[in-house]
C-alpha cells in the first residue's frame, strides 16, 4: 500500500526520516514471496475482500481485514506477530474470519475509511458490513521492531465483546461507520483514475500497479485544491491522536488515561490520569485508532462528550474544543505530510530551532525560527529551490510577520490561506545575513 515511499524520495529530493520510508532491497520480490506464502494459507483469505464478507457471514463469525504494505519496514514487528502462530493472539485470532490485503485499488470508499498513513491497519466488520472498529498503532509506526501485541490484543477482544452483543447494539455503532464518499474506489479518484486498475498487475512489475494508502489521502487533498476550494482541518491534520487535546493513552490497558498535559482541553475538562475512557461521542473504543477515528470526524470546536470510569463509578465529562485545535497536531512524520509540504512551501523540510540555537543566532526567545533541513531537487518539490531558498536557510518572517509556527501549523496556514501560484514575502537568515525571498505556493 505505501511501497511507492521510497520512490517518492527519490523525486522529490527530500530526506525522508528513515522510520517512515525504508523498505526492504527487493520491492518486488517480497510482494510476491508474500503472495506465494499467503494465497493458500488455511486460516488468511488473501486479497478478496468480499470473500471474506460470505465467509463471515455464512460462518456468524466477525471479519477481520488486515491492511499491510509488505515492503515497508514499519510495523513489520507486529506483522509478523500477528501472521505467525503467537500464543496469545491464536485463540482470539481464530474466532474471526482472517482477511490479508496488500494494495488499495479496489477498496470500497465508503467502507473503510482509517488513518491512510499507516502501514498496518485493521478494521473489524460483522459479515453485513457493520463496522466494530479499527486498529492502528504509530507505536509501531515508527519503530519496526516493536513486536509488542497488548494493544492489538485488547482490539481484537474489544471487537469480540462488541460482535456477542450484534445486532441488539447496531445503533451504538452507528458513529463508527464510514461516511459517504465522492469515490467508489481509490481508482476513481482525481490523479489516480485512468492510472490504475481495480486489480494488480501480476505479470509485470506489480509494484508500480498498486495504489498506496496514502495515495488516498493525497487525491483527497488534491480533489479539494484542484476544485480551487479550501483544504478542511481534517485532512490537512488527519486522524490526530487523543494527545492533541491532552491525553496520553495507556498501551498496557484499553482507555486507560496515562498522563495528561497540564492546560489541554482535556485537563480543563476534569479528566484525571487513571481514569478509564469508555466511549467518545457515544462510540464504544476498542483502540487508540478508534479515539482517533472520533476525533478526525469531530466539530472544528465545541464540545467532545467523554464518558470514563473513575472509581468504579461512570462518568459524563465534556471536553470544549477550542478553534482550530487540530492544528496543533504534529504532521512531520507523516507520509502524507509531504505533497503538502510542496503544496504549502515549494518542497521544503522545515524544522523549528531551540532557544539555545535562536540564542546562538542572536534571535529572541519563541520567535519565527525555522530552518530548512533539505530543499527538494526535482519537479514541484523544487519549487522553493528555484526561488533561491537553500538547505540551512533559517526563515524568521513570513509576510511581515515574526510570529512563531511550528512546520506542521506553518503547512496549514499557508495552503488555507493562499492560492496557488501565490508567493509569500519571508525574511531569511543565511550564515548570519538577512536576505529576502518569496515562498511559492503551489
Amino acid at each position: 500500500m505505501k511501497f511507492l515511499i521510497l520512490p517518492l524520495f527519490l523525486v522529490f529530493g527530500l530526506v525522508v526520516p528513515a522510520t517512515y520510508c525504508e523498505t526492504v532491497k527487493d520491492r518486488e520480490g517480497a510482494i510476491r514471496a508474500d503472495k506465494a506464502k499467503m494465497e493458500n494459507n488455511a486460516r488468511w483469505i488473501y486479497s478478496d475482500i468480499d470473500k471474506g464478507f460470505a465467509e463471515a457471514k455464512k460462518s456468524g463469525k466477525p471479519l477481520m481485514v488486515v491492511l499491510r504494505c509488505v515492503p515497508c519496514l514499519a510495523c513489520m514487528g507486529i506483522d509478523t506477530q500477528v501472521l505467525i502462530e503467537n500464543a496469545e493472539l491464536t485463540p482470539l485470532l481464530d474466532q474471526f474470519v482472517l482477511v490479508r490485503v496488500i494494495n488499495a485499488n479496489a477498496l470500497n470508499m465508503s467502507r473503510f475509511q482509517f488513518d491512510y498513513d499507516l502501514s498496518f491497519t485493521t478494521m473489524f466488520f460483522n459479515g453485513d458490513g457493520t463496522v466494530y472498529g479499527r486498529y492502528g498503532s504509530w507505536a509501531h509506526q515508527k519503530d519496526s521492531q516493536n513486536k509488542a501485541t497488548t494493544s492489538f490484543k485488547h482490539a481484537l477482544e474489544g471487537a469480540l465483546k462488541i460482535h456477542r452483543s450484534y445486532p441488539g447494539n447496531k445503533q451504538l455503532l452507528a458513529g463508527k461507520q464510514g461516511k459517504p464518499s465522492r469515490f467508489k474506489t481509490p481508482v476513481d479518484m482525481p490523479r489516480l483514475q485512468g492510472k490504475y486498475r481495480l486489480g494488480l498487475d501480476w505479470e509485470n512489475k506489480v509494484t508500480k500497479s498498486c495504489v498506496h494508502c496514502h495515495m488516498i489521502g493525497d487525491s483527497i487533498r488534491h480533489s479539494y485544491r484542484d476544485s480551487k476550494k479550501s483544504i478542511p482541518d481534517k485532512w490537512i491534520y488527519s486522524y490526530p491522536p487523543p494527545d492533541v487535546i491532552g491525553i496520553k493513552m495507556s498501551d498496557e490497558k484499553l482507555g486507560k488515561v496515562e498522563a495528561l498535559t497540564a492546560g489541554s482541553p482535556a485537563a480543563a475538562a476534569g479528566l484525571k490520569t487513571g481514569d478509564e475512557i469508555v466511549a467518545v461521542s457515544g462510540q464504544q473504543l476498542i483502540s487508540t485508532a478508534d479515539f482517533s477515528w472520533v476525533l478526525h470526524n469531530g466539530p472544528d470546536s465545541g464540545i467532545l462528550p467523554v464518558t470514563v470510569n473513575r472509581d468504579g463509578e461512570r462518568m459524563a465529562i465534556k471536553i470544549d474544543l477550542p478553534d482550530r485545535w487540530r492544528g496543533r497536531s504534529d504532521i512531520s512524520d507523516r507520509v502524507g505530510t509531504w505533497p503538502m509540504r510542496a503544496m504549502a512551501f515549494g518542497g521544503m523540510y522545515l524544522g523549528e530551532l531551540s532557544d539555545e540555537e535562536r540564542k546562538l543566532h542572536k534571535l529572541a526567545p519563541g520567535s519565527l525560527a525555522l530552518l530548512a533541513k533539505h530543499v527538494g531537487q526535482y519537479g514541484t518539490h523544487a519549487a522553493a529551490k528555484r526561488e533561491g531558498f537553500k538547505k540551512g536557510d533559517i526563515i524568521i518572517e513570513i509576510d511581515g510577520s515574526t510570529k512563531n509556527f511550528t512546520e506542521s501549523e506553518l503547512i496549514g496556514d499557508l495552503i488555507q490561506n493562499h492560492k496557488p501560484g501565490q508567493k509569500v514575502p519571508v525574511t531569511i537568515l543565511r550564515k548570519g545575513v538577512r536576505k529576502k525571498l518569496t515562498i511559492p505556493v503551489q
